[in-house]
């Protein structure tokens, strides 16, 4: 986990070395770990804010100096790698979800139940609304081929969640980035975004804990009264 944390802190001299040592293959190897981010539901770890934001201050002459990215190809580049991890994902869910889902003792279960309410909630607007959740964007695809979510229907809002999550990460990476401020506190700053991304992730945890303490409550008045 420490050693997560230190790569997404200082993920800003991890691409900056990426350029220097790859030049343009740096494209393909951004692409590859927003597709794996998306694509896979076992590498839900990989960083997704973090990188699009980094990424997006090296896409400015001013933010990357003379290491810089082109940000009309950033843009597109890291807006397909998602579309197409996430629809990977779907038909991952859509074959083989259901016996992972219901194998015992599967660790994947308790995230596949999380992303279910979820969708149990905001129906296929959850494939928009957790592109800004870490974990639960790696399992919604997955969870919505599961639930056999017509094609068409997961696309249209796969396609609206990427460029929307992608272009504001980006572009906010490429305007603040150069904010003296937070270009020289680049560590805090990402600590601010992993921060942020993970608030709604608190708030379930809260809603759900009071949730089922108002369960057990209801439960305990209801053997009372019957006793």
């Amino acid at each position: 986990m420490q050693q997560i944390l230190h790569f997404i802190t200082h993920i800003d001299e991890f691409i900056k070395q990426m350029i220097s040592n790859y030049g343009t293959w740096t494209y393909a190897i951004m692409a590859l770990i927003l597709f794996m981010e998306t694509g896979f539901v076992v590498t839900p770890f990989l960083p997704g804010d973090t990188l699009l934001f980094a990424v997006g201050l090296f896409s400015n002459p001013i933010g990357g100096g003379t290491i810089s990215l082109n940000i009309y190809i950033v843009l597109l580049v890291c807006t397909l790698a998602p579309l197409l991890g996430d629809n990977c994902n779907y038909w991952l869910g859509r074959t083989i979800g259901s016996r992972i889902a219901n194998k015992p003792g599967s660790k994947l279960a308790p995230k596949i139940e999380k992303t279910q309410a979820y969708f149990a909630k905001y129906g296929p607007k959850t494939i928009v609304i957790a592109r800004w959740i870490p974990i639960v964007r790696t399992f919604a695809p997955f969870v919505a081929g599961i639930g056999k979510m017509p094609y068409g229907q997961f696309f249209r809002f796969s396609a609206l969640g990427a460029i929307l999550w992608v272009w504001v990460c980006v572009l906010a990476g490429y305007f603040l980035g150069t904010i003296p401020a937070v270009k020289n506190n680049f560590e805090f700053a990402m600590l601010g975004l992993v921060a942020v991304s993970l608030i709604p992730v608190g708030i379930e945890i809260v809603k759900h804990r009071r949730d089922a303490k108002a369960d057990r409550e209801a439960a305990a008045q209801a053997e009372t009264q019957n006793g």
